[in-house]
């Protein structure tokens, strides 16, 4: 366990953090003071891997801020699949090869994580 103390906008927060070795297990936390969160947009559903030609996968956290492709839509290689949202910046995620949107995985304003499945081309 690792002890940190975080401000933000001027209000300081003492934040425990423990280290896994990649083992899921119950996990406690612990943030002083406590805030009333504001709502956060609703997420999609995490959905697995489908065994598509490509699958695209979130390169960094963000937040999605618009999705230009639905399914059975046809793509070429560099198309903009969408716009994620990291840091501030916008970043276009494109699509690596041609083919056919099998399934998109995310919704505008969800949050995801580095290699979430965004999107299956096949």
């Amino acid at each position: 366990m690792k002890n940190y103390r975080i401000t933000v906008n001027g209000k300081t927060y003492d934040v425990t953090v423990e280290e896994t070795d990649g083992v899921s297990s119950p996990v406690q936390e612990q943030v002083t003071p406590s805030q009333p969160s504001a709502p956060q947009p609703k997420q999609a559903a995490p959905v697995a891997p489908a065994a598509g030609k490509a699958n695209v996968s979130a390169p960094m956290p963000g937040t999605v801020l618009k999705v230009n492709v639905s399914n059975g839509q046809s793509v070429k290689k560099g198309d903009v699949l969408l716009v994620l949202e990291a840091m501030k910046m916008e970043n276009e995620i494109t699509s690596p090869e041609d083919g056919t949107v099998a399934s998109v995985a995310v919704a505008k304003g969800a949050s995801v994580n580095s290699g979430d499945l965004l999107v299956v081309i096949a």
